[in-house]
């Protein structure tokens, strides 16, 4: 299969040029047969590769915009590598319908923020609490620090990436608000914490 084909050769090539992460709190995630979404924060697409090889051999099915599955080759790749595209600007059904039919059969969503203040973000975890909370399935925070790009991974930047203590959402508005206030600030922590360690 394509995703632990290209898994093992992230894993490899990360691992041969140093930036492979370091990473923290793995005991935090769930059982192996648990469905469960992954909330990690965003600057780059080398934390989406750190992030897939921390889990492999299990799995994690990327929420993505609709934009990448336009194009003739990235669209089919990414697609074939656990991709699923969601429309942001008019979103429906299918945008809590796939994640939770994903979660229902034991598998992992991930869901990527990034880590400034904007609408967009403000969307993506609020999506990721209502989805948790129409799944009844654990959210797990995720923050990454390191190479964003390949162009960095080259200069052999080192990688860090922790995971946060998974936590579920209570019933009604009121339970996803605070949900989404507590992985906001959750999110903050985490990349604190690992730039604490960084700078050590």
């Amino acid at each position: 299969m394509l995703y632990n084909f290209g898994a093992r050769l992230v894993n490899a090539f990360l691992t041969i040029n140093g930036s492979k992460a370091k990473v923290y709190g793995k005991e935090n995630l769930p059982k192996e047969d648990e469905g469960y979404i992954v909330a990690c924060t965003h600057n780059g697409y080398v934390d989406i590769l750190n992030l897939g090889v921390s889990i492999f051999p299990r799995q994690i099915h990327f929420m993505a915009k609709k934009q990448l599955f336009e194009g003739k080759v990235l669209g089919p790749l990414i697609s074939r590598l656990n991709a699923f595209p969601v429309d942001r600007d008019n979103p429906g059904p299918s945008v809590i319908k796939i994640p939770r039919q994903l979660i229902k059969e034991g598998k992992i969503v991930g869901i990527f923020p990034s880590g400034t203040r904007s609408s967009e973000n403000s969307e993506l975890k609020q999506g990721a609490i209502t989805i948790a909370q129409l799944s009844k399935a654990k959210i797990v925070p995720a923050a990454y620090i390191g190479p964003r790009n390949i162009k960095e991974v080259f200069k052999r930047q080192k990688g860090y990436l922790i995971y946060g203590e998974p936590f579920t959402v209570e019933s009604g508005k009121e339970g996803r608000e605070a949900a989404t206030e507590f992985l906001e600030a959750e999110l903050n922590r985490l990349t604190q914490v690992l730039k604490d360690m960084q700078s050590k």
